[in-house]
């Protein structure tokens, strides 16, 4: 596609800020790092925030050498390696009037993941963080969470195995919970189709479910909350 124009092969939706509330994320797993200078550039020209999701190490490499002796450092991207996602520019200042996420994990292993729905919601400049490795292998864990989990406005529960740390949360706690599957664990965890599964099939009333590993998309749908929740409010005053 290198003889194509951008604008023929990529049609950015540069619009969706002012319709949806959300910026535009740039898949970067199937593309190459010189398509993705090309939309980083793109979306910078139109004094744009560009998030650029499942970026591996050498591409990511790869884009920032592209950018180096290019103007001040505020005009080159980002590298979020746990996220595995590049920003242009740096994400805003959280804005507490939003509200409040906190993006949990089971273990360890679901932290790229969650690390991913944590960038895509500061970019968004939510305030948000991260409650990590309190699964339901330890309910002590997440027990000595629950005075801090209560304090949120959302919650994002990112897990793999069986899946079954949303559920426990939404059975605890009244805010939204947003439960996304990882696709971590042995043998019949089927690369997370068991805990997408046993999501699914939660019997905690009013949890949503995302796709497996989409840590992007759980912090899009608790954006959208948060979004609803502002407009209320502004409603009742």
């Amino acid at each position: 596609m290198s003889g194509l124009s951008s604008e023929i092969w990529a049609r950015l939706d540069f619009e969706r800020r002012g319709r949806l509330g959300m910026v535009e994320a740039i898949w970067g797993e199937h593309k190459s790092a010189e398509q993705i200078v090309t939309l980083l550039r793109r979306f910078y020209d139109q004094g744009e925030l560009a998030l650029v999701t499942r970026v591996a190490p050498d591409k990511a490499e790869a884009i920032l050498e592209s950018f180096v002796g290019q103007g001040q450092e505020t005009d080159r991207p980002l590298h979020h390696p746990e996220a595995r996602c590049l920003t242009l520019p740096a994400p805003p200042p959280p804005d507490p009037e939003l509200g409040r996420v906190i993006v949990l994990t089971g273990g360890s292993s679901d932290l790229g993941v969650a690390a991913e729905a944590h960038l895509a919601l500061a970019c968004h400049g939510v305030p948000v963080e991260l409650v990590l490795d309190v699964g339901v292998a330890g309910l002590h864990r997440l027990q000595s969470q629950l005075e801090r989990l209560q304090q949120a406005t959302v919650l994002i529960a990112c897990a793999g195995m069986e899946g079954a740390l949303p559920t426990v949360l939404a059975g605890l706690l009244p805010q939204p919970v947003i439960g996304v599957p990882v696709s971590v664990g042995y043998g019949v965890s089927a690369g997370g189709m068991a805990a997408l599964h046993g999501m699914l099939a939660s019997c905690a009333p009013g949890m949503s479910v995302v796709n497996i590993d989409n840590g992007y998309g759980a912090a899009m749908a608790a954006l959208r909350i948060l979004r609803i929740r502002g407009a209320a409010d502004l409603d009742r005053r």
